[in-house]
């Protein structure tokens, strides 16, 4: 799904909510978000999911302005259809947002790989990302140089089947 931001100005905060179902705790708020449309301001109705969504949107007072990255579901109850704005981050406008799970590691520090050797870290760095399994795991794993334009089929247009 592609993602969908809005930047605008909280103009009303309504009460958080919270209660119990069969799979645990939840938490609730909404807000409604003012932004440019056209020439006209429009209104919009968010929902911020989760107690740690809550706690993102405590941050913020009506009136301030706010970038708000969303996800629309929709809902059918007794015949009708209903849609949800879902918001997944708040941040302030201009304000870069951190990258989810982990915090940003400081300028001077250079990421750690603990399981890929220096020299592969160094050349692929996709290696290391989750799921990876190194060298040292696997004794039949060799690791293949990336592709270069030399390994590319010659281009002839003669052998050119596409229609356009």
């Amino acid at each position: 799904m592609a993602a969908l931001e809005l930047e605008g100005k909280i103009l009303h905060k309504l009460p958080a909510q919270s209660g119990q179902s069969a799979r645990g705790n939840w938490a609730r708020q909404d807000f409604v978000v003012e932004y440019p449309d056209g020439n006209f301001n429009s209104q919009a109705l968010f929902s911020a999911w989760g107690e740690d969504k809550v706690n993102d949107l405590a941050r913020f007072n009506e009136g301030d302005s706010v970038k708000v990255s969303f996800n629309v579901r929709a809902r059918e109850y007794n015949g009708k259809w209903f849609n949800d704005l879902r918001v997944w981050r708040l941040t302030r406008p201009g304000q870069q947002a951190p990258a989810a799970g982990a915090p940003a590691p400081a300028a001077s520090q250079a990421p750690v790989y603990q399981d890929v050797p220096a020299q592969a870290a160094s050349q692929a760095p996709y290696l290391a990302a989750p799921g990876y399994q190194s060298a040292q795991a696997d004794p039949g794993f060799q690791q293949v140089p990336p592709p270069t334009f030399d390994d590319l089929p010659a281009a002839d247009p003669a052998e050119d089947d596409l229609p356009f």
